[in-house]
């Protein structure tokens, strides 16, 4: 996503183009899960690499197109429906569609727990729409001593409205976890986490809209740039998230048999 320079940007046409055409196209995935209406696909890389792209697709019956972009824009609802979510916030807005955000997750123990910083960036393309991302650096939210700071080299969702009622999600996603993990985490992502995490979200999107009537029902700033009122951050302040400049620890050596029966379920 950051064009391999040092200089931070805001994602452009071509870049939204770009992650489209990857998410819809077949060429060079190699399918790892397709069951329940939910498929994964990885791409390339040997098994043992950590550094994957993944991508994912599941249908969503009942839910439109907008609501399941409200869904991943809404940070508050985020906190029902993400049991893996630690924390999450907006740190400031760039322009009227995009901005910089914290995240935190939970990793199966023994691991350890990741966090991000991210530029974000969405755009709403008649009745589709998506959200990108990259790990960007900002002054006031270096790595923490209890997370290991992970990179996002590129993470988007893109939404296909099917009728006025019903969706096609993709996530697509490459990070660098910044540690040297044992295969049975890689292919757990693809196996367990990924199909389980889409079909979290199929099921927050059913639930939503009575939940917004309930919690402020007129705010979305992500659609109504005049209701956000986070501090303008400048380009100036952020640099690229480099890999190598974080800590790289390993984690080959730990095995799944230490993983509890809550990490399963998680």
């Amino acid at each position: 996503m950051s064009r391999g320079g040092e200089m931070v940007y805001i994602p452009d046409d071509s870049d939204f183009s770009s992650f489209r055409d990857q998410c819809e196209s077949l060429e060079g995935w190699h399918c790892r899960y397709n069951k329940a209406g939910v498929t994964v696909w990885s791409q390339g890389q040997e098994e043992s690499c950590t550094v994957q792209k993944i991508k994912t697709r599941i249908s969503c019956k009942d839910v439109p197109a907008e609501t399941l972009y409200d869904v991943l824009h809404d940070t508050r609802y985020r906190k029902k429906w993400d049991s893996n979510m630690i924390e999450t916030y907006d740190i400031g807005r760039l322009t009227v569609n995009a901005d910089v955000g914290y995240y935190s997750w939970k990793c199966p123990s023994p691991l350890k727990n990741r966090d991000f910083v991210t530029l974000r960036s969405w755009l709403p393309l008649g009745n589709d729409y998506m959200i990108i991302n990259y790990s960007v650096k900002h002054p006031k939210y270096p790595p923490r001593k209890d997370f290991v700071r992970a990179v996002s080299l590129q993470t988007g969702y893109l939404i296909k409205a099917n009728g006025d009622s019903a969706c096609v999600l993709y996530y697509l996603t490459q990070v660098d976890p910044r540690g040297s993990l044992p295969k049975w985490v890689v292919n757990r992502v693809s196996q367990f986490v990924a199909p389980k995490a889409m079909k979290k979200i199929y099921k927050a999107g059913l639930k939503y809209p009575e939940w917004k009537r309930k919690h402020d029902p007129g705010y979305k700033p992500w659609v109504y740039p005049e209701q956000n009122t986070l501090p303008s951050v400048s380009l100036a302040e952020l640099s690229v998230q480099h890999a190598d400049s974080l800590e790289n620890i390993d984690e080959t050596g730990l095995t799944e048999d230490h993983l509890s029966t809550s990490d399963h379920e998680a």
